[in-house]
């Protein structure tokens, strides 16, 4: 299915690949300060919640994880409305600063020694803003991307917000392997975890001034119109593929966050010490990063639609046996728990790589940056960022295994809801 290539000049060439690169440098300072709360969630747990008793204060935080994603649809609804009403720059610029004061305000933050159940709440506060900002982010830039991505190679090029997102990830992770290499456990728990959030603050800034420089992708025009950002146009106009695109999203984020995030838990739950687990992640999620032009090139050649069904039907066959069987059986091998792990990975890339893609081609440019972010976020609230929390609880209830089934049928639904996807796009196929 592949769009007609159009001839490019090459100055339209290079400003297309630099707002590319624009826009998904922002996206990786954006997800590295998102996620650097979670590589670095088990050294602050006790300074800002005390010495809880058995895992209240681990439920806490991972708590406030899960929560921060229920700020994503109303971060989502504010920040399509500006992308669509004022522009995408405009939204993400927005969005990036909100995401550096929230890092800053996070490495500030007094203990549970200082200001006593004063703490965890501010904790919960921060944590709720940053949600509310990277809410806007996803929606925004995957607008952005796909709008100035060169036709003909679209999946390719919007592939590259899943590798600054992955690559947050992956600084993240990589940041928590060098910390743990000049400071013990001990200092990390004692203030070191605030390192993290310091340098997040200050990436912001200089993603800041590298989104500065993009241009717009709407016109004057565009974003005059009545129905640009208007949640009225979206639902009175768009409501089935709303609803898809939150079905699909519903089993793509639960799976990219039991993969991604999860797995890192998990495999310290069946014994891997965590340096070890430390380095699968940064080496699986390098490849994880990698593989997303790739297999957003075979998007280009196959076609979205065919994509997304091979990520979920191999995905729902594969994720049972992978996680629930393969790695606790083979546990004692760092290198055979790399490979399951990069298998995952390569699965979810399947869905990953065009993921932006095949949502902002659902939608038409009046509430394009609405309507992904939207959609998007709620799907990602109720299944992705609960990953974790409801993984913990049927650990707590001692059969963790249940969680992968639970996994495996939200496959199953994104599989029906990527059947139901049309074979060609009906917008942005002919944008640009």
């Amino acid at each position: 299915m592949n769009e007609t290539l159009p001839n490019y000049t090459p100055e339209e060439r290079r400003k297309r690949i630099w707002g590319i690169v624009g826009a998904a440098s922002g996206n990786l300072v954006e997800w590295f300060d998102f996620y650097i709360y979670a590589v670095f969630a088990t050294y602050f747990t006790v300074a800002l919640t005390g010495p809880a008793e058995g895992s209240k204060g681990t439920f806490f935080v991972w708590g406030a994880f899960a929560l921060s994603f229920f700020m994503r649809p109303l971060g989502s609804w504010l920040f399509g409305w500006i992308a669509d009403r004022y522009g995408r720059k405009q939204s993400m610029l927005i969005s990036i600063v909100m995401m550096g004061a929230g890092s800053f305000c996070f490495a500030l933050l007094p203990t549970y020694e200082q200001v006593g159940v004063l703490a965890p709440v501010l904790l919960l506060v921060v944590r709720l803003f940053q949600g509310l900002s990277v809410g806007g982010e996803y929606g925004a830039v995957a607008t952005y991307m796909s709008e100035v991505a060169l036709r003909g190679r679209r999946g390719f090029y919007a592939s590259f917000q899943y590798v600054t997102l992955s690559g947050g990830q992956l600084l993240a992770s990589l940041l928590g392997v060098i910390l743990l290499a000049f400071l013990s456990n001990e200092q990390l728990e004692q203030g070191g975890w605030r390192i993290p959030f310091f340098i997040g603050g200050f990436a912001a800034l200089i993603s800041l001034w590298v989104r500065r420089k993009l241009e717009e992708t709407t016109t004057a025009e565009q974003r005059e119109s009545k129905e640009s950002g208007s949640l009225i146009a979206l639902f009175r106009d768009h409501w089935k593929q709303f609803f898809l695109v939150v079905g699909y999203t519903a089993g793509g984020s639960l799976a990219f966050y039991t993969i991604t995030v999860y797995s890192r838990n998990y495999m310290m739950g069946i014994g891997v010490d965590p340096k070890v687990v430390g380095y699968i992640m940064t080496i699986g999620l390098f490849v994880f990063m990698l593989s997303q032009p790739v297999f957003g090139a075979i998007g280009d050649k196959v076609g979205r639609r065919a994509s997304m069904l091979l990520f979920s039907a191999i995905g729902a066959v594969c994720i049972y046996p992978i996680m629930a069987w393969g790695m606790p059986t083979i546990k004692d091998s760092a290198v055979m728990l790399g490979i399951l792990l990069i298998i995952m990975m390569f699965i979810l890339s399947f869905y990953t790589s065009i993921g932006g893609l095949v949502k902002a081609e659902m939608f038409p440019t009046e509430v394009r940056a609405l309507g992904v972010g939207l959609s998007y976020a709620v799907g990602n609230a109720l299944f992705g960022g609960t990953a974790v929390s409801v993984a913990t609880e049927f650990k707590s209830r001692g059969h963790v295994e249940y969680f992968f089934i639970y996994v495996a049928i939200m496959l199953v639904v994104c599989f029906f809801c990527s059947f139901a996807l049309p074979k060609k796009p009906q917008y942005l196929e002919n944008d640009h």
